[in-house]
């Protein structure tokens, strides 16, 4: 997990269909150890086409369930907790449940980490148990 800390710049694109317009996407997030150094806190700002977004993630490891964890919170009213998150190798992977127009949809996440100082990520979503289609994309850089 120490491998997220420090600031990110991001760039990207989401794909036009349910979740909204195709267009660029850019963020920037700070990550640090919270205290006691078994969570993580990131709080950071996306741009995209739909306006801006700050949003802040508590990111953690459940030993319980042999699981990352990820709680997050947004300016949009956003709430998020994905568990059963798992990482192996030099890829990161997330899938949760939530719905599209009262349409049960999965979605998915992925990041794959290239180097020490970036990382490229991909988003897709199954909306009623239809075909996985690629909603954003892009890659991650550490600046510091």
């Amino acid at each position: 997990m120490a491998y997220y800390l420090g600031t990110w710049k991001g760039e990207g694109e989401t794909k036009g269909g349910p979740f909204g317009a195709a267009g660029k996407l850019s963020s920037n997030t700070t990550c640090e150890w919270f205290d006691g150094g078994f969570h993580f806190v990131c709080r950071g700002e996306e741009k995209g086409p739909t306006g801006t977004r700050k949003f802040l993630n508590i990111r953690g490891y459940d030993e319980k369930a042999k699981a990352y964890t990820e709680y997050g919170i947004s300016s949009l009213g956003d709430t998020e907790y994905q568990t059963g998150g798992s990482i192996v190798g030099n890829k990161k992977t997330f899938a949760f449940d939530t719905d599209v127009g009262g349409k049960p949809t999965k979605l998915r996440y992925t990041e794959v980490q290239v180097s020490p100082t970036l990382f490229t990520y991909q988003a897709e979503a199954s909306i009623d148990s239809g075909p996985w289609t690629v909603i954003a994309e892009g890659k991650v850089t550490k600046v510091k």
